[in-house]
């Protein structure tokens, strides 16, 4: 457990959240979509691999479609497309079952190419002495609550925060418990939000830009 803001990132899993429908960009896996020679999963996982140990990917439906990315894919546990609450409980559960001697899992999202590669040592170092916190993501005064970090001693509050029909919002949860909020820069690659995601397709458009592809 976390102790006197001594939290490392060697005690955190990484949780790329993907399980969700992408209505808006009009249905299918838009972590998969190509964004010039890359999709946006494997720039997500450039960003979040040297941050971390470990990274599953967390995924609803046929597990196969990312075999390629060699991750252990869990789906969510509770629900039907329950939200990222239920992702973030996804990742808690295989913690707790496979891997007891990890304490937090850091959740990102899956459409949100630029996120800080300081995102874990920031979250870690900002952590007080008091256990267990969450701590979210905050850029020009903004919170991003996909992207927290969540202590694994929260697993069996959030289990049946769920499974008794409670909000899935993120915020809703996060209030029953001690959080803090970590604020992040401009990505200085690109000048963009880190927390810029990708919802629809002209979304993707202003990524293939600022990647400096063609707009296609």
């Amino acid at each position: 457990m976390a102790q006197d803001g001594n939290l490392t990132p060697k005690q955190v899993i990484g949780c790329v959240l993907a399980g969700g429908q992408s209505r808006r960009m009009g249905g299918g896996d838009k972590s998969l979509m190509d964004l010039g020679g890359k999709t946006m999963l494997e720039m997500v996982l450039e960003r979040l691999g040297p941050q971390v140990p470990e990274i599953i990917l967390n995924a609803n439906g046929d597990p196969s479609r990312f075999a390629h990315t060699g991750l252990e894919v869990v789906a969510d546990p509770v629900g039907d497309y329950a939200g990222p609450l239920a992702g973030v409980l996804a990742g808690l559960t295989f913690v707790r079952n496979q891997r007891p001697e990890t304490t937090h899992v850091v959740s990102v999202a899956g459409d949100t190419p630029f996120f800080p590669g300081t995102l874990v040592e920031k979250f870690c170092s900002a952590l007080p002495s008091i256990d267990p916190v969450i701590a979210l993501a905050t850029s020009a005064d903004k919170l991003h609550p996909v992207f927290g970090l969540w202590p694994v001693a929260l697993y069996e509050d959030l289990k049946a925060w769920l499974e008794t029909g409670q909000s899935g919002k993120v915020l809703a949860f996060v209030d029953r418990h001690d959080s803090i909020e970590v604020s992040f820069e401009k990505d200085p690659a690109t000048g963009m939000d880190p927390f810029f995601n990708a919802n629809r397709p002209d979304d993707l458009v202003t990524v293939r830009k600022a990647l400096g592809h063609p707009l296609t």
